[in-house]
């Protein structure tokens, strides 16, 4: 049953489709004969700011101390408590992993404990991958592609299925849905995952979190990624919330060391400093703010292009023509956009774009204009 309609993947498709994630700089760097800070990689959603210093000392001091000698500590007993006492829950309903990615692979697994998985769509490719590592069932159902600017938003649909699969805000339309319309579908599904991973880097939007609905819903999975608020995705370092019950099956059966010592010190000093992280956080919202109006307003100007509306650092536009001859220029540029073939329901008209510095957006709409006047 995995299909969807109007859109029929293959499972060589699928496979493919697995590998077209953003952020490969690297890869780019090496094509075009730049270093990789040469890029404009606004293919990934991250943070545009230098690492903090909190964050730097806190690798150093591994390198200093030379923890790098020791296997890490497996149960992870320190960074649960600190993510416990930021979110004010358990330590035993959290589970540190090796990236969000690590634990979207095991969300499929409980997933495909409960039948049919619904996936609304378009959506990050990962989840179907992960339900495709445990031969789970999945449909994809179709969301509105068209929306106002107004956020939070209720959910739109409410398809059949044992299990849904959310993000929120969502990717890659940048829609935030509303914590209440959200609690009513988890009444309505054995196992609801909310996808979380860009929550706090959106403006107001941990104010729909549904960490708190944890206490009261067995039945909830929320993921939380550290990479895209840090600009860390090398470290590698997200954890999920949930029934303790579901989360320590994932550790019996899952690698014994997921974590390495500098992700595991890093995550433990970046929330431990709650004055630090307020302060980190006031400054991604006042320059997605910022930025995002600025932006949009530039590319709003370029003829036959609709910017869609988003709460977050990220949107989509859609072109009435394709926009893979643009993203080709673009590329030659130094500056990648993510193509958005490889999301269901969209096709090579759509791109996503996620914003960047001040100076390196001023390229960017540059560039994209001039990539519609070629």
């Amino acid at each position: 049953m995995n299909n969807s309609e109007n859109n029929d993947y293959s499972k060589e498709d699928m496979q493919k489709s697995n590998l077209k994630h953003g952020g490969n700089v690297y890869a780019s760097a090496k094509k075009l004969n730049l270093l990789p800070s040469e890029i404009i990689d606004s293919s990934a959603s991250l943070v545009p700011f230098e690492p903090p210093k909190i964050l730097i000392d806190s690798l150093n001091e591994v390198i200093k101390n030379r923890r790098f000698r020791y296997y890490p500590e497996r149960n992870l007993s320190d960074l649960k408590e600190i993510i416990a006492k930021f979110h004010g829950i358990n330590a035993d309903n959290i589970l540190p992993g090796n990236g969000a990615s690590e634990l979207i692979t095991w969300a499929g697994y409980e997933a495909s404990k409960f039948g049919i998985s619904c996936i609304p769509s378009p959506c990050f490719v990962d989840y179907e991958r992960a339900l495709n590592c445990w031969d789970s069932n999945f449909i994809h159902c179709e969301l509105p592609k068209n929306w106002n600017n107004i956020f939070p938003q209720s959910f739109p649909i409410h398809p059949k299925g044992d299990v849904i699969w959310i993000t929120n805000p969502h990717n890659p339309t940048g829609q935030l849905w509303g914590k209440n319309s959200l609690e009513e579908i988890l009444k309505k599904y054995k196992l609801v995952i909310c996808d979380e991973a860009f929550l706090s880097i959106t403006p107001y939007g941990d104010k729909e979190s549904l960490i708190p609905l944890t206490k009261k819903y067995d039945n909830l999975l929320v993921l939380r990624s550290l990479t895209k608020i840090f600009n860390i995705p090398g470290l590698r370092l997200g954890y999920i919330i949930g029934s303790s019950k579901k989360l320590k099956q994932w550790e019996i059966n899952r690698d014994p060391w997921p974590l390495n010592s500098f992700a595991i010190k890093a995550g433990i000093d970046l929330l431990s400093n709650q004055k630090f992280y307020l302060q980190w956080i006031s400054k991604i919202h006042s320059w997605i703010n910022i930025e995002r109006e600025r932006v949009c307003a530039q590319l709003s100007k370029i003829e036959n292009l609709k910017v869609h509306n988003s709460s977050t650092n990220f949107f989509l536009i859609e072109s009435k023509t394709s926009l893979l001859p643009n993203i080709k220029y673009l590329e030659r540029k130094g500056i990648l956009l993510r193509e958005c073939t490889s999301f269901r329901f969209l096709n090579e008209k759509w791109a996503r774009i996620s914003l960047q510095s001040p100076e390196k957006n001023i390229l960017l709409c540059e560039e994209i204009q001039n990539s519609f006047k070629k």
